[in-house]
């Protein structure tokens, strides 16, 4: 492998909050997700005023249907009427990470290595947030792209959101 141009960088906190209650939330429906047979594959929160939404994504070996969206929601809605983890007003929305999936932690890379991944930083490095090239692979916290032909190794505490590209 050759040696990684870039290697690390300073995040400052600026959206924190929203990425632990997203983490907060991932907790607390996790248990409910897999006791209905799927996996929780990630959780979004977007905090836009009074049109917040909260996006949960499910998986499964099987797939996912709408009826099984329509189970998860039903679910996970008393689950978060009763915890109230969300201050006013938000659309719940459940679906499956479809084909143009969001990587959330670390242990989903290895699947997705050789695929083009389309990477957005929380803090800009060398002037560009956008990092879209080849997944290489995962070392320790660090996710390794390729693009063209340089290698880079992002924090992946420093990746506000990663999506894989689907092949047409």
């Amino acid at each position: 492998m050759k040696k990684p141009l870039f290697r690390g960088f300073f995040v400052r906190g600026e959206r924190k909050a929203v990425a632990s209650k997203a983490q907060q939330i991932t907790d607390m429906l996790n248990a409910t997700v897999e006791a209905l047979g799927f996996d929780l594959w990630g959780v979004e929160y977007l905090s836009q005023g009074r049109h917040s939404v909260l996006r949960i994504y499910i998986d499964s070996a099987n797939g996912i249907s709408v009826d099984d969206c329509a189970a998860v929601s039903e679910q996970v809605g008393s689950v978060l009427d009763v915890e109230d983890p969300i201050a006013g007003e938000y659309t719940l929305e459940v679906s499956s990470p479809g084909m143009d999936r969001l990587l959330f932690r670390p242990e989903q890379y290895p699947g997705y290595v050789g695929e083009v991944v389309d990477v957005r930083l929380r803090s800009p490095y060398e002037g560009r947030r956008r990092y879209k090239g080849v997944l290489k692979g995962i070392e320790g916290d660090d996710v390794v792209i390729q693009v063209d032909d340089h290698e880079y190794l992002l924090p992946h505490s420093a990746i506000k959101k990663a999506r894989i590209e689907p092949r047409i």
